[in-house]
């Protein structure tokens, strides 16, 4: 190979003679790892020509329980990756911004001590540890998503139990304990966020504030709000009150309510949103209350079917796209960006494989094409509601200091990147606009919102252009988590008008950006030697599949067979 890249690079052209060879070894035709199948190839065809409108970065939103991972040492690290993944800055959510205690870090809890109060009842505000997460993004040129929230020791009506100690297998209803209930006195919480956004433009800038989000709580339909729908309304009034009295530019939302396909999530979220649009408001006695955006969640539902990880997408997507559709029927918020504030494949990131058994598809690739395929298919329900999709974020990070690949469903595990943050990698490298892919393969948005993927696998893809390249990002996505036999591919990119193209072929699968096979073969090491920590983090790195080739483009047509595994993911980046 490098003997024909050389002649490439040299000559500018490729004969007829080398033609087919180049093109079988960098599309993976002849990989090691790829076997020949007699099954007809999967063709899927992009037409340049059909301009789909800009891709939003709908995938550069990440968010984490626990805050005080952000500035420890492999959240850190972590966080510097992700910012990197684009050119486009990367949005962050993290709860209990305003949760009493001294900072340390535990799963599903975290503290700032932002608010506390003398014996005579007057505030104490310290932004010490709020302000030194928040560096930690806006160093990296992170946006963050403001959670306001949770309730302060020192305002809640129901303070004790305060603290809890959580570790999975315990009952995950013991969470929910002071920090979940309204305030005793709703101006006083007015004045803390007042206070808290006065103070973020001082330190960071108006123009660095206007370009954050700021929402109130977080699902608080069940028991994260241990109040009544009433009393979160109210709450909302006096929290977008206090936000744009501190900065009326600032951007103020929610309600982050859980999949809206359930029944108690859509009355709450038909409840806030009328009362957003007719309702009287709390603090003024105006009829309604402003807001900037609109959040709710979406997850799958995965279990275990005769002992193998069985995903249910269709779950997610129906969430969704009933999200989308509340959001249509009010036509003065039809319009509004839409954040899903959590967008996964179920539902508790610190509930670790071995003692949740549905959750083993964490380390794998199965997580990556599960998301390469769901993040395609956002963008297409978007489309076909008439929304306004932002953003949809994967509550996804790191748990520092917890054994190697657990099975927490992370981007990264002691500093070590797992397979879906390449995925991410990815999407990173898609720019401009997207472009159409044939419509006549085995499924669309709405068939795996209805169905899932349970029959024949799901590959597809999803295209970019821009003015000097093209990428094409193609999966083989099954909801069995089973390593089934690859499929052949025949890509086809029409409409290029470059004479010839640099082609790069980037690959998540078994072999290639996988650090948690990597450190298998290792004999699944408890504690890798630092020569083992530097192979797993050069394999958890987005990898090619062979090397970079120029590649003669005939009559704007460039066609690229290819095997891509069972849950394994492609990126084509075509370069002219």
């Amino acid at each position: 190979m490098p003997l024909l890249r050389r002649f490439c690079l040299q000559t500018g052209h490729l004969s007829a003679l080398f033609f087919g060879l180049v093109v079988s070894v960098a599309f993976g035709s002849i990989d090691s790892h790829a076997q020949t199948s007699p099954d007809k190839p999967v063709a899927i065809q992009v037409d340049l020509t059909k301009d789909k409108g800009p891709l939003k970065p709908i995938w550069a939103w990440f968010g984490y329980d626990e805050p005080n991972y952000t500035y420890m040492k492999d959240g850190r690290k972590l966080l510097t990756e992700i910012s990197q993944l684009s050119k486009v800055p990367v949005n962050v959510r993290v709860h209990s911004l305003l949760v009493t205690g001294d900072g340390t870090a535990a799963l599903k809890w975290g503290s700032t001590n932002a608010y506390t109060e003398d014996k005579a009842g007057n505030p104490i505000y310290n932004w010490t540890i709020i302000d030194k997460i928040f560096d930690t993004f806006i160093e990296r040129g992170m946006k963050p998503i403001a959670q306001i929230g949770f309730m302060p020791e020192a305002l809640s009506t129901k303070p004790q139990p305060y603290r809890h100690y959580w570790k999975p297998g315990d009952n995950y209803n013991d969470i929910y304990t002071g920090w979940a209930y309204p305030p005793k006195d709703y101006k006083k919480w007015s004045e803390l966020v007042y206070q808290w956004v006065k103070h973020s433009v001082q330190r960071y800038g108006q123009k660095e504030v206007e370009s954050w989000y700021w929402e109130l709580w977080n699902e608080p339909n069940i028991s994260y709000w241990k109040g009544t729908t009433e009393e979160y309304i109210k709450l909302y009034d006096y929290t977008a009150d206090a936000v744009k009295r501190a900065l009326p530019t600032a951007k103020i939302g929610g309600p982050e309510v859980t999949g809206p396909n359930w029944d108690v999530s859509e009355k709450f979220f038909r409840a806030f949103m009328d009362h957003v649009v007719k309702g009287t408001n709390a603090v003024t006695g105006k009829v309604g209350t402003p807001i900037d955006f609109i959040t709710f969640h979406a997850k799958g539902a995965p279990k275990v079917v005769n002992g193998v990880v069985q995903m249910n997408m269709g779950t997610q997507l129906r969430d969704i796209d009933k999200g989308f559709a509340i959001v249509a029927s009010y036509p003065s918020l039809k319009n509004l960006p839409i954040i899903i504030g959590e967008s996964d494949p179920e539902g508790c990131a610190a509930c670790s494989e071995d003692l949740h058994p549905q959750n083993a598809y964490r380390n794998g690739t199965m997580y990556s094409s599960y998301t390469a395929a769901s993040f395609a298919r956002k963008y297409d329900l978007a489309e076909a509601r008439g929304v306004n999709l932002a953003g949809a974020v994967t509550w996804g990070f790191e748990f520092e200091d917890q054994a190697w690949f657990r099975g927490f469903r992370d981007l990264a595990t002691n500093g070590v990147d797992k397979p879906v943050l390449n995925v991410f990698r990815m999407f990173g490298m898609m720019q401009g606009n997207r472009v159409a892919v044939n419509t006549d393969l085995a499924y669309n948005a709405k068939k795996i919102r209805d169905e899932s993927v349970r029959g024949e696998p799901d590959i597809n893809a999803l295209a970019t252009k821009d003015a000097q390249s093209a990428s094409v990002m193609v999966w083989n996505y099954h909801d069995d988590n089973v390593q089934g036999p690859g499929s052949p591919v025949s890509l086809k990119i029409n409409g290029l008008t470059a004479k010839k193209v640099w082609v790069q072929h980037y690959r998540i699968d078994q072999q290639f950006s996988n650090s948690y096979e990597v450190w298998k073969k290792m004999g699944s090491p408890k504690a890798p030697t630092a020569e083992q920590v530097a192979e797993l983090e050069k394999a958890g790195q987005l990898q090619l599949l062979a090397s970079p080739t120029w590649v003669t483009v005939e009559k704007g047509v460039l066609t690229m067979p290819f095997q891509l595994p069972r849950q394994g993911v492609s990126l084509v980046k075509v370069s002219w």
